[in-house]
């Protein structure tokens, strides 16, 4: 019976350590935002990173980033404000997800450029996201492309996606 309870705990523990990181459920309204960069053919960092309407920020690193794993950050309420503010043109219908990529709704293509999806999401609702494929050269998705280029530096998160920044 010991052995049992003993067996039985070690599998709890292993569990608890197992978990996905992530945010918890944000206690301020909003949603939480959502914005993974994709691969592209070359040294692109690829990552997501997530941020809550009350502070809170993880980012995952996958590849070409100056961070080893998932880490945490905080942000300001200005910050947070200003993400939405410069996203808010670009957000598709609430619950929907829009699509912008080569050949459904895009004629000037460059290949080989990363992805990005932006997800909005809050307790009780559908998801919200935007998948758009950056090599969309189009001239009226102009404004989104400097929008999620803009992402990194207004959670001021550049520093863990520049290689170059650890040292050895």
């Amino acid at each position: 019976m010991e052995r049992i309870s003993t067996l039985t705990a070690m599998l709890l523990l292993a569990g608890c350590t197992a978990a996905e990181p992530g945010l918890e459920p944000p206690k301020a309204p909003g949603d939480i935002i959502r914005f993974t960069a994709g691969r592209c053919f070359g040294a692109c960092p690829a990552y997501t990173v997530q941020v809550s309407p009350d502070g809170s920020g993880l980012l995952e690193p996958e590849r070409f980033t100056s961070v080893p794993g998932p880490t945490r950050f905080t942000l300001t309420a200005a910050q947070y404000r200003r993400l939405v503010t410069t996203l808010a043109p670009h957000r598709p219908a609430a619950g929907t997800v829009r699509k912008i990529a080569h050949g459904q709704n895009c004629d000037r293509f460059a290949t080989d450029m990363p992805g990005y999806v932006v997800e909005w999401t809050r307790p009780g609702q559908d998801a919200t996201r935007l998948e758009f494929q950056s090599g969309c050269m189009d001239a009226r998705y102009g404004r989104l492309r400097v929008a999620l280029a803009a992402v990194p530096k207004i959670l001021d998160v550049q520093p863990m996606l520049n290689p170059k920044a650890v040292t050895p």
